[in-house]
């Protein structure tokens, strides 16, 4: 068996969890000898990583130093950039929020428009926090469409006229001078829900209900992209009562069709109740209108059908809606929940939750955030970060 050796990168690892500790309580953890965890708990405090703790630790001699990790160390830029809104902020390494913005964006403006907007927005971002672009370690884009991970670029993406194949982190690197990661608004935001609100849980869906439908998956705590990142694309899922519905996708009888919020508001001005989007059919659902609720119910329960197959091929432990249409509360809630535990097996959902969104319209940049966290974190990074240079060699 081979060990890996225990670099600075790991004790960082280790201090992230919030507690202060010791030389001594390293060494002990990490079998290190002391001049070696010395040698790295400084690299770490050149770099800032780490500093000393408020409170010094005494077990009845000199008090000992303890360090902890260092959150304001750098900062972070995320974006989450959706169908008609966008929504950017500048984050720590815990995710807070420091500075925001919202706006209605667009996406088919095109990319050099939306990217260049944000690019624009991030010298006010930046300005409130007092911090500069040579903070920046990275920033986290959501794209709402299909997006290559290991490229960033999106994939024919049905809503996004002029992003197919562009190059979002080749034109964004040079202007933010930071590297950018770039995945679909799905993965982020269940990357965000699980982070700040689920931590605990092991397997999770997240599914948004928007424009469009899409789920993100996390298992054994780490987000699942699949092979090429198309992992959790739901919305394009056959459902029998979408049988001859035509789908932007260009197929037809797809879960979207009936259930996404374009559909929904589609439907209901074909009614004679006039509605542009799935925000406007959430606020006929608050207002009591008959109809949105009976669409909304039933748009849940077309959601259930496709989850129900996922809850017995998958057995999560929670389920979460989030999204636009996720406004509307336990009308939607309601018809997931009738079609989940109806068609499921009893095993899968013995203990399965199914609940609402916890963090709104912030899941999505907290988990732009993380991405980029974990990405500039990982020990092999941060072994990398404090390496000496050839010029300091």
């Amino acid at each position: 068996m081979i060990i890996e050796p225990v670099g600075a990168g790991a004790l960082l690892a280790i201090l992230r969890d919030g507690r202060a500790r010791t030389r001594t309580e390293l060494v002990q953890l990490t079998g290190l000898a002391r001049s070696t965890v010395s040698q790295r708990l400084d690299a770490l405090l050149d770099q800032q990583w780490i500093v000393p703790a408020g409170d010094a630790i005494s077990s009845g001699g000199r008090p000992a130093v303890a360090f902890t990790f260092n959150a304001g160390a750098r900062i972070v830029l995320a974006a989450d950039l959706g169908a008609t809104h966008a929504r950017i902020a500048v984050t720590d390494l815990d995710t807070r929020i420091l500075a925001e913005r919202g706006q209605d964006m667009p996406i088919t403006k095109g990319p050099e428009h939306v990217l260049g907007w944000l690019v624009e927005e991030v010298t006010d971002l930046l300005a409130e926090t007092g911090r500069s672009l040579a903070d920046v370690c990275g920033a986290g884009i959501g794209l709402p469409g299909p997006v290559e991970h290991s490229t960033g670029r999106p994939v024919n993406p049905p809503i996004m006229p002029g992003w197919n194949g562009f190059d979002v982190p080749g034109w964004l690197e040079p202007r933010l001078g930071a590297p950018v990661l770039v995945d679909n608004d799905v993965n982020i935001m269940a990357l965000g829900e699980h982070w700040a609100a689920s931590p605990e849980v092991e397997h999770l869906l997240f599914v948004k209900v928007g424009t469009g439908i899409g789920s993100g998956v996390i298992t054994e705590h780490r987000l699942h992209r699949g092979a090429q990142g198309a992992a959790g694309d739901i919305g394009h899922i056959r459902v029998a009562s979408a049988t001859g519905q035509a789908c932007r996708c260009g197929n037809t009888g797809c879960l979207e069709a009936v259930a996404g919020g374009a559909a929904l508001a589609a439907e209901l001005t074909a009614r004679g109740t006039e509605a542009a989007d799935g925000r406007d059919v959430v606020k006929l659902v608050h207002a009591g209108n008959r109809a949105a609720v009976q669409l909304i119910r039933q748009a849940g329960r077309d959601i259930g059908d496709v989850l129900a197959a996922l809850v017995n091929f998958f057995n999560p432990g929670v389920i979460i809606i989030g999204g636009d249409l996720a406004d509307a509360g336990e009308h939607l809630l309601a018809g997931v929940r009738e079609v989940i535990y109806s068609r499921s097996l009893p095993l899968a959902t013995q203990h399965l939750t199914i609940r609402e969104r916890e963090l709104g319209d912030h899941a999505g940049v907290i988990g732009a955030s993380v991405m980029i966290i974990e990405h500039v974190l990982s020990p092999t990074a941060v072994d990398r970060s404090v390496a000496p240079t050839d010029a300091e060699r």
